[in-house]
């Protein structure tokens, strides 16, 4: 279980989130656009290799049975 100190920290950062929408978008906009770009080109290099769609599918049904 995680201590008061992280609970306060995730309410401090919605608040700043709800009070200053656009400063915490253009914070973490670059970030999130990285790790798609990432995803999209490690999913694509895997289509190259041998068995990479088996291997996509499998990831992919791994992800949905955990969520």
């Amino acid at each position: 279980m995680r201590d008061k100190s992280h609970l306060e920290q995730i309410e401090r950062w919605a608040k700043f989130c709800k009070n200053n929408p656009e400063k915490w978008k253009s914070k973490l906009k670059p970030f999130l656009d990285s790790q798609i770009l990432i995803a999209r080109r490690f999913y694509k290099n895997l289509l190259k290799t041998p068995g990479g769609k088996e291997k996509i599918k499998r990831l992919l049904k791994i992800y949905a049975s955990q969520s």
